[in-house]
């Protein structure tokens, strides 16, 4: 095989959670424009609606399927429509994510449970359903989003149950490896830094602090991300199994 085959997905089926916007829209893209039919699990079905038309437009099929990946029945439902229309899955980036920027002492009881329900319950679910049909095919690449948060306390915002959340996403990982690890299911998490998207534009006044922090003096364009993702999701990565691939200008180095 040539070194440009190892990264070659033409033709492969894949999921991606919460694409409908920021970095899982622009990896849905990335996926779609290197061959993959993609399968969007959102729950803001206008934003998936017009990512599933970007795909379409770019030669490639796409299904757009309203989902909250915290509610195990809606999991089931969106993973057997998309086994039932693409006929298998090789890929799925679990990318649906949230943030709350609040003290831990201050912080309700409801909050906690949204961050943590979105961030770690529904990629623990998606896993889950997505290995029902991997392991019959006895192959597959499962590409959980979690962040710098989940190796390092971020400052000076404060986002106590976000960075659990994501450190959770990180071990969850490499346990769902070493386990599936026997069924040819590779699992690896890809930890972004700080990246201009939705979420980091509402903590806009943030930005110069957190430059100050990264050695590369900036925060990252998502398509900085895609390079990672089309190696997970390759067999570039063929040995790679319960990895955290960093990737944050160096933060999380000083």
């Amino acid at each position: 095989m040539t070194v440009s085959g190892l990264f070659d997905i033409q033709g492969k089926k894949a999921v991606v959670t919460g694409a409908g916007r920021g970095i899982g829209r622009v990896l849905a893209l990335a996926l779609a424009e290197s061959g993959c039919d993609i399968s969007i699990l959102e729950i803001n079905m206008d934003n998936a609606e017009k990512v599933a038309a970007e795909i379409e437009q770019a030669g490639r099929k796409a299904l757009a399927i309203k989902t909250d990946v915290t509610r195990v029945t809606e999991v089931k439902e969106a993973f057997a429509v998309t086994k039932r229309e693409f006929g298998r899955l090789d890929i799925c980036v679990n990318n649906a994510g949230t943030c709350i920027h609040e003290a831990a002492e201050d912080t309700p009881e409801e909050n906690y449970d949204y961050v943590v329900d979105i961030n770690m319950k529904g990629v623990f679910l998606c896993c889950q359903e997505v290995a029902r049909i991997m392991i019959p095919q006895q192959k597959g690449s499962i590409i959980n989003i979690a962040s710098m948060s989940g190796s390092v306390a971020n400052y000076p915002q404060k986002q106590a149950h976000y960075n659990a959340s994501k450190a959770g996403v990180v071990l969850l990982s490499k346990s769902l490896a070493v386990e599936w690890a026997p069924y040819g299911i590779r699992v690896n998490s890809l930890s972004p830094g700080y990246t201009r998207t939705e979420m980091t534009g509402i903590a806009e006044y943030l930005l110069p602090q957190w430059k100050e922090l990264i050695p590369m003096k900036r925060i990252a364009e998502p398509k900085e991300l895609v390079g990672a993702i089309i190696y997970l999701a390759s067999d570039a990565s063929s040995y790679t199994t319960g990895s955290d691939i960093i990737v944050d200008g160096g933060y999380t180095a000083r």
